[in-house]
């Protein structure tokens, strides 16, 4: 029974509670706001409290797929962008108190979700003009207007029953009870109901100003004649630009929507702020503050950054300047061992060979020959009295010679064959791939250097046994053999029909040094660009042989050479950087680094630039090695990639007689190993005379006077009655004869020198000049004279056919792919891009001066820009951006433009000498990257941290690397297409125009087109996009209100960003495909019968000689010369 008992207590219990659960679940299913107003029980008021509250983020679901279709443009995240303006959480007194003031009809108040869509669709529409006043609707129009509509007030939905705050279709009819909005809430004018003020805005009660009857703070005015409308809260949630009285003001912060707080010291609060932010450590701040003053970091910066800069400015080469002292250390020793080892080597034989003789004793020829070693050092045991610790070791002379007999095969180039060796055994030659660390590639290179002297020493005073002898021990290099035959090679200009080269026949022969001589306007730089095959813009006849072969002289390209009358080397490279770069790009990728090291020694030894070799060539602005020792490096590029055929033009212009006996006597070293060397030559020195082995005559008109031996030049001249006086310089005497300077002595003239060597040698007689053969004087410029008188127009249309032939000769030229028959495999592209890295990093290094000019300039600019374009939160700070594309395009457009528009003359030669064009580009493109990243970091350091945007510094910074990449690729083709001063105007234009551009009024169809095609409309973007991301809260109407007037989105951040690297990428493809292709584009002009020529040439020369005019093209400028 007592069990029974319990049982039913513990159910009586269960019961109670249950019904009490059920009474509470009641209550919370009915609560309302008029429950409150009946009980004014106070615990009812928070879950009253609560109930309205999630009714109003209800509507969040409910509104969500219209403001993805209507509003998508400006919000990315909703849920996001709703909590950041109406999460409500930490404090709902605002709600509290609006249910104390309206008696429990609060949610009869509030807008249901249409009117909250008609009221936001009224003025925040994408395209259209932004506009504060609502529509005319069924509760506030012309016909009906009830005090609900006036600004600030609100009315309660006539039919409670059927309200729904989630109707977003039908607009509720509202004309009962109006009276003032709550505080916290805004009511538009003409919408009659109440909507929560977002977080960030100040919505109290106005207050009426009775001198003005302006309702303050939010500037709306009672309805005349209504006596008891009084002031209600705000009127209108608008942007800031339009309507900024519900924004918290700046130097506060509103916690809520009903309370603001001024901002205290060490904070900083900007418009609209929900909390107050510390200021950074150095900033400074005080009370009522809206933005920290952080000029303090930027000061730093600048000093922090130009005490860099100063430090670049002033030790930017001392990094290759220690570099190249220990390569000189390394190769000083190198070089001083060779030599004591050579001195020890000939020593040695000295004693070998006087042990043969049976004359001289060995043991007298030894003390003869090396007379520092005593007799006490061959019998160290009769040294007695001193201890081992005293006694003497070997000498260095004494392990030289002992190791040289030890090992023969050594790798210092010496082969010392002594009486241990088998007899008939050819000592091996060192191996370059056995060679690794510097010290023995040097001690190898110097080696083989001493050798060849010392063979060349003792070369002088041989017998005929001795050659003999030295042809079978020593390995002579040699060369593929290129022979050049020409028979009836005439050229033609086009458009004027001129023969500057007529009937030239010859050849030049491989192991031969070949003179071209001959006066002004003779063809004897035509001459030499037609055997090198650069005789584009005019028509050729007759056949040039390349070893018997019809072949194209570029077949050969890459062992042949062409040194070009001026000197086009690089300014900013050392004399050794300049030969080396040309040997590591054009000789066979598979010859190991100790032979080109050797190859390069050997030519600055021959060539005297051993004192000069770590010394800058030097540029215009900086003065380097002299004139001479420029004109020898200018030889020696072509020098050093071992060509087997070596075309000069006028070498030993500007040279004293002992440097032109210098160079001519290293070319014939080269013509001992099979080279075939022809050169233009200007009055040559009757020593250098006798050192060519031919001698090519050019007389007026590009015809042959004489070509042969130099041996018998006189012996034919004095055959036709031309005999050289005494102490006359022979050549000087026949240039003076074919210019008309001097008269023969024989009845021969100068018009039938030509035609009297056509007849030695049996070759056809043009028709025109039969008549010469009987000896007629011929009437001048009879065969040239044209006596129709064309019109203006035909002349311009010959002019113009003349044009569209050469240009096409010249794509033609430039795209023409000719069989390799050299037999020689040069490094790929990866290996010359490394190559072209190494050689512009060591320029870049050197002209780190002009980039921390470059960089003082952006930090200047960042620090102005920064502090004039204060930030505008009305317009999301688009000023300070678009001034920022302006000035940061300039700047590093002008910079970037160094980089193809200072050395396109030397990328001119290199690139027709056959080395990689994509590897020149890339190469610098690649370098260039580094300008890329560091300059953006550079001006955002000043203009971030003066100007202080919403936005991170990180996307900023993003923004401006692709702004960069972008202008870069368009300075390429600057750089590339015109002159230095054309290209830094258009720089200058260029980014002003299309950012004018691009902010033109959308309206226009056209001027929209263009403006997607201009890289600031997309920079500009990007910039606004970033910034507009961080207005959240009150300003989220603003930030649609300012993305819908720019026409922007803002899920076009990173497309905005993926066009402008494209436009980068594709400005790169338009500058590589123009450096390509137009790199020796000509234009001809024909004017009153006088040619001008404008030409961007492969080198600055003379590209033509005639009797009435000279022109010479120095870069890209045309200079006329008239005799």
């Amino acid at each position: 029974m007592r069990r029974l008992r319990i049982d039913v207590g513990w159910l009586q219990h269960i019961l109670f509670f249950f019904v009490c659960g059920l009474g509470f679940i009641s209550l919370a299913s009915c609560l309302d706001g008029d429950d409150y107003s009946k009980t004014g029980n106070p615990k009812v008021l928070v879950p009253v409290t609560n109930l309205i509250y999630n009714r109003l983020q209800s509507l969040k679901n409910v509104l969500k797929a219209d403001i993805d279709r209507d509003l998508g443009y400006c919000i990315k995240n909703l849920k996001d962008d709703w909590d950041e303006a109406f999460d409500f959480d930490k404090n709902l007194d605002f709600l509290s108190n609006c249910i104390k003031k309206t008696d429990g009809d609060i949610t009869l108040r509030l807008c249901s979700a249409a009117e909250i869509k008609f009221y936001f669709s009224s003025f925040v529409r994408r395209d259209e003009v932004t506009t504060v006043h609502v529509k005319p609707n069924v509760n506030c129009n012309l016909a009906k207007w009830v005090s609900g509509c006036e600004p600030g007030w609100s009315c309660n939905a006539d039919d409670d029953k059927k309200f729904d705050i989630k109707n977003g279709k039908v607009l509720p009819s509202r004309t009962r009870k109006c009276q003032p909005c709550c505080e916290g809430f805004f009511c538009p004018q003409g919408l009659a109901c109440m909507i929560p003020c977002p977080l960030g805005a100040y919505c109290p009660l106005a207050k009426l100003n009775k001198a003005t009857g302006v309702c303050e703070p939010y500037n709306y005015q009672i309805p005349p004649g209504k006596l008891n409308h009084t002031c209600g809260s705000a009127d209108s949630w608008a942007d800031a630009e339009s309507s900024g009285d519900m924004f918290c003001s700046p130097g506060s912060y509103c916690p809520t929507t009903i309370r603001k707080v001024t901002c205290g010291s060490g904070h900083y609060c900007r418009q609209g702020s929900t909390s107050q932010k510390p200021c950074f450590k150095l900033a400074t701040c005080n009370p009522n503050t809206a933005n920290q003053n952080i000029h303090a970091y930027g000061a730093i910066l600048i000093a922090s950054l130009s005490l860099l800069m100063i430090m670049i400015y002033n030790c930017s080469d001392q990094v290759l300047a220690t570099r190249e002292k220990r390569q000189a250390k390394s190769r000083e020793a190198a070089a001083r061992h060779a030599k004591e080892t050579t001195q020890a080597r000939e020593r040695w034989k000295s004693a070998r060979d006087a042990a043969k003789n049976p004359k001289m004793g060995l043991t007298a020829q030894l003390s003869q020959t090396f007379s520092r070693m005593t007799s006490k050092k061959d019998t160290p045991d009769k040294a007695s009295g001193k201890s081992k610790d005293k006694k003497k070791g070997p000498s260095n002379l004494t392990k030289m010679m002992k190791s040289m007999e030890d090992n023969s095969s050594n790798h210092e180039g010496f082969n010392v064959g002594t009486g241990g060796s088998k007899p008939g055994k050819k000592p091996q030659a060192p191996k370059g791939k056995q060679l690794h660390t510097q010290s023995q590639i040097f001690k190898y290179a110097y080696g083989q250097i001493e050798k060849e002297k010392a063979m060349e020493q003792n070369n002088q005073n041989l017998t005929f046994s001795g050659v003999i002898s030295m042809a079978q021990d020593t390995e002579i290099r040699s060369r593929p053999v290129i022979e050049v035959a020409f028979k009836d090679l005439t050229l033609t200009l086009k458009g004027k029909h001129k023969q500057i080269l007529r009937s030239v026949t010859g050849k030049i022969m491989p192991g031969r040094v070949s003179a071209v001589m001959g006066p002004s306007g003779a063809g004897k730089t035509t001459f030499l660009s037609a055997l090198a095959g650069k005789s584009t813009g005019c028509t050729r006849a007759g056949l040039i042989l390349i070893n018997g072969k019809n072949e194209s002289i570029n077949s050969y390209k890459k062992i042949t050479g062409f040194v070009p009358q001026d000197d086009v080397v690089h300014g900013n490279l050392t004399v050794e950087e300049n030969l080396r770069f040309s040997a590591r790009c054009r000789l066979s990728a598979y010859m190991p680094k100790a032979e080109k090291v050797l190859i390069i020694e050997r030519v600055i030894e021959s060539l005297g630039l051993q004192h000069v070799r770590d010394s800058l060539v030097g540029t215009v602005e900086k003065r380097g090695i002299s004139g001479g020792q420029r004109k020898r490096v200018n030889v020696g590029n072509e020098m050093v990639m071992e060509p087997s055929l070596l075309i000069l033009d006028e070498p030993t212009t500007g040279l004293d007689s002992a440097s032109s006996q210098l160079l001519l006597r290293a070319l014939r070293r080269e013509a001992v190993e099979g080279v075939n060397i022809c050169m233009v030559v200007h009055q040559p020195s009757y020593t250098m005379y006798k050192m060519f082995d031919d001698m090519i005559l050019l007389a007026k008109g590009g015809l042959t006077a004489y070509h042969g031996s130099v041996k018998k030049i006189e012996e034919y001249f004095a055959g036709i009655g031309i005999t050289v006086p005494d102490r006359v310089n022979p050549p000087d005497h026949y240039i003076d004869i074919l210019e008309g300077i001097v008269k023969p002595n024989s009845d021969i003239t100068i018009e039938q020198l030509p035609v009297r060597w056509m007849l030695h040698n049996g070759y056809p007689v043009p028709h025109d000049m039969l008549k010469l053969c009987d000896g007629l004087p011929s009437s001048s410029g009879s065969a040239q004279n044209d006596s129709t008188d064309n019109s203006f127009s035909n002349d311009l249309w010959q002019d113009v056919k003349t044009n569209v032939e050469i240009q096409k000769d010249q794509l033609q030229d430039n795209y023409s792919n000719s069989q390799d028959n050299s037999n020689r495999v040069t490094p790929t592209v990866g290996r010359q891009y490394r190559y072209f890295m190494g050689r512009i990093g060591k320029q870049r290094l050197r002209e780190a001066r002009l980039q921390a000019l470059d960089l003082l300039i952006l930090l200047v600019a960042g620090a102005c820009l920064g502090t004039l374009a204060k930030v505008n939160d009305e317009t999301i700070n688009s000023l300070g951006y678009t001034y920022t594309i302006i000035a940061v395009s300039l700047l590093c457009k002008i910079s970037a433009l160094r980089s193809f528009s200072v050395d396109k003359i030397q990328y001119w030669r290199e690139s027709a000498a056959g080395i990689s064009s994509l590897a020149h580009f890339m190469a610098k493109d690649t370098m260039d990257h580094l300008n890329t990243i560091i300059k953006p970091l550079v001006y955002l350091s000043m203009f971030y941290f003066f100007n202080n945007p919403r936005s991170s510094f990180e996307d900023n910074y993003i923004v401006l690397v692709c702004l960069v990449y972008c202008v870069t690729g368009m300075a390429y083709v600057f750089a590339i297409l015109y002159s230095a001063s054309a290209a830094q105007l258009m720089s200058v234009l260029v980014p002003v125009v299309l950012t004018l551009i691009a902010n033109q009024d959308r309206d226009s169809i056209v001027l929209k087109y263009l403006g997607s095609f201009c890289y600031p409309k997309w920079t500009l973007e990007a910039f606004v996009l970033s910034n507009a991301q961080r207005y959240s809260g009150v300003w989220v109407v603003t930030r649609c209100s300012s993305l819908s007037q720019y026409g922007y989105d803002l899920s076009d951040w990173l497309l905005c960003l993926i066009v402008l690297v494209l436009m980068g990428v594709i400005c790169r493809f338009i500058a590589y495909f123009c450096m390509v292709t137009f790199k020796k584009l000509c234009m001809i002009l024909f004017v009153d019968h006088q040619m001008m020529l404008f030409m961007v040439p492969q080198e600055a020369k003379v590209l033509q000689e005639e009797e009435e005019l000279i022109l010479i093209v120095l870069h890209s400028n045309v200079k006329i010369y008239t005799k």
